[in-house]
C-alpha cells in the first residue's frame, strides 16, 4: 500500500511569518516645540553700578510662548515630552569699551505665570500645550563698575 505524503502546510506559514520580522518597518513619531518671542525684557542698574538686571528696580523681563505637542506625552503620559531651558549667555552681544570685562551672567525663566525662578541652564519638562515663559538675565561685575553706555545681552530659549 503507498503512503500518500501529506504536504506540511505549517512550514510556509512559519516561514512566512518569520520573512515578516525581517522586512525594514517605517514609522513616523511626529512631534513640535515651536517657540516665538514676545516681548524683549529690559535690564537696569543697581545703585553701586556693579549689576545689570531684568529683576533690579525699573527692569523687566523678556517674554516668550512655547507651543509644545507630541503624541507619544499625550498617550504615555509624558513618556516623550520636550524640555524648555533659558541658559545665560557667555557675553554681552554688545557693550562699550570695558563693559564686558569680569563680568559673569546668570538667567532665570519662570512658565505659566509660576513665581518660581528656575536656573536658565536647568532644562524643565513641559507637557503638550502652551506655555507662557517669562525671562530674566543678570550681569555681574566682579571688580569696578559697568561704564555707561548701551548694553545688550541675548538669552537663547531653548526646546529639547
Amino acid at each position: 500500500m503507498a503512503r500518500k505524503r501529506r504536504r506540511n502546510s505549517r512550514a510556509p506559514l512559519a516561514m512566512a511569518a518569520l520573512a515578516g520580522f525581517c522586512l525594514p518597518v517605517q514609522a513616523a513619531i511626529t512631534g513640535t516645540c515651536t517657540i516665538t518671542v514676545g516681548a524683549s525684557g529690559t535690564m537696569t542698574v543697581n545703585p553701586a553700578i556693579g549689576i545689570l538686571g531684568s529683576k533690579q528696580a525699573g527692569g523687566s523681563s523678556a517674554s516668550a510662548t512655547v507651543v509644545a505637542t507630541s503624541t507619544l506625552c499625550s498617550l504615555f503620559n509624558l513618556l516623550d515630552c520636550y524640555s524648555v531651558s533659558a541658559p545665560a549667555p557667555a557675553a554681552f552681544s554688545s557693550a562699550p569699551s570695558g563693559g564686558g570685562t569680569n563680568v559673569t551672567f546668570a538667567s532665570v525663566f519662570r512658565l505659566d505665570g509660576s513665581g518660581v525662578d528656575i536656573n536658565g541652564s536647568v532644562p524643565q519638562r513641559v507637557a503638550n500645550g502652551t506655555h507662557a515663559m517669562q525671562v530674566d538675565l543678570t550681569a555681574t561685575k566682579s571688580s569696578g563698575i559697568f561704564p555707561a553706555g548701551s548694553y545688550q545681552g541675548v538669552v537663547t530659549v531653548r526646546c529639547e
